[in-house]
């Protein structure tokens, strides 16, 4: 018999600014309440630079707001309901959880584990990218039993994940591709410490380039910034299959620099990756040919080792290429 649920979200937002939940079903007391503890210690910073497309903010204020100390108490008939429901999803079976680890060197703007205790034995699934088929349906049974959106479908709805969105080399459609509003990239030191800054703002709805680069953002720009995000997989990058090299080798020097990648389309939908001194396996190619056709080495790949840039060489060369 299921004795407990645990549902931990992690949340990913520029920079500092993360959110950690931890929501637990007791269903021997017939209640649920979040672990406050869980909640992460860069929730604090909400100040940002005055160019930077600020679609997150609300997102994360409202997710800080719903975790609250409420026990939320149900009674057998509603448990029964709510047991019979989750049986028949079916949730895991065959599911495969992802690897990831609570300090990951590429990090996403959603990731889940859900333990699920039973008299006997406990289970664990975790992923950020492969959500089981009928999680939108569990998150339906939970809205039903407690009356609000557990899985915060709402707000999954703007995050570029595959829960609702079909994420390919060319771009991120729903039904049809997704506009561009805006791209964000920032990369700083991490030792000694710098304030992490956004580098380079492209901001496609005003028709302006900020930060390294100032100028009028023109439509053969438009069209090369598209193009080098095609060529490059750049959409992509949120998948393990383009992180071989993070997962090959660890970077030479681990007090290096950290990095940050969002992009916004029309209608504050957010694509979002950070990564700690490490990157996807394309990165290096678009950064190589970002100095080839601005003279600037604006991804700051002068700062990764010669032994890391021929592994980047090796995996971005085979994923261009099809292999």
């Amino acid at each position: 018999m299921i004795e407990k649920i645990e549902i931990t979200q992690r949340f990913n937002f520029k920079r500092l600014n993360r959110h950690y939940e931890c929501f637990t079903i007791d269903l021997v007391n017939n209640n649920a309440y979040y672990k406050i503890s869980e909640r992460g210690s860069g929730d604090k910073f909400l100040s940002e630079h005055s160019l930077c497309d600020d679609s997150w903010i609300d997102i994360l204020v409202d997710l800080r707001k719903s975790m609250t100390s409420t026990i939320h108490s149900f009674n057998d008939s509603q448990k029964d309901r709510f047991l019979q429901d989750f049986n028949d999803l079916k949730l895991f079976e065959d599911f495969e959880s992802e690897e990831f680890t609570y300090f990951e060197k590429i990090e996403l703007i959603y990731s889940c584990t859900v333990i699920i205790y039973s008299t006997d034995n406990f289970e664990e699934y975790s992923f950020k990218n492969n959500f089981p088929p009928n999680w939108i349906g569990f998150g339906e049974i939970l809205m039903e039993l407690f009356g609000f959106d557990v899985l915060h479908l709402n707000y999954q709805r703007q995050l570029v994940t595959p829960l609702y969105f079909d994420i390919r080399n060319d771009g991120v459609y729903l039904k049809d591709k997704l506009p561009l509003k805006t791209i964000e990239f920032g990369h700083y030191r991490t030792y000694p410490y710098e304030l992490p800054n956004p580098r380079l703002i492209i901001n496609f709805s005003e028709g302006r380039i900020d930060g390294y680069i100032e100028k009028e953002l023109t439509g053969s720009d438009r069209e090369l910034i598209l193009e080098l995000l095609e060529r490059y997989h750049v959409y992509m990058w949120i998948f393990d299959e383009y992180h071989r090299k993070s997962n090959a080798r660890d970077p030479d020097d681990l007090e290096g620099y950290d990095w940050y990648l969002e992009i916004v389309f029309e209608g504050d939908i957010i694509w979002h990756i950070f990564g700690y001194n490490d990157y996807p396996d394309t990165y290096v190619g678009l950064a190589q040919e970002v100095i080839e056709i601005t003279g600037m080495d604006l991804l700051e790949v002068d700062t990764i080792s010669d032994g890391d840039l021929e592994l980047f060489d090796k995996f971005g060369n085979e994923k261009i290429n099809g292999n």
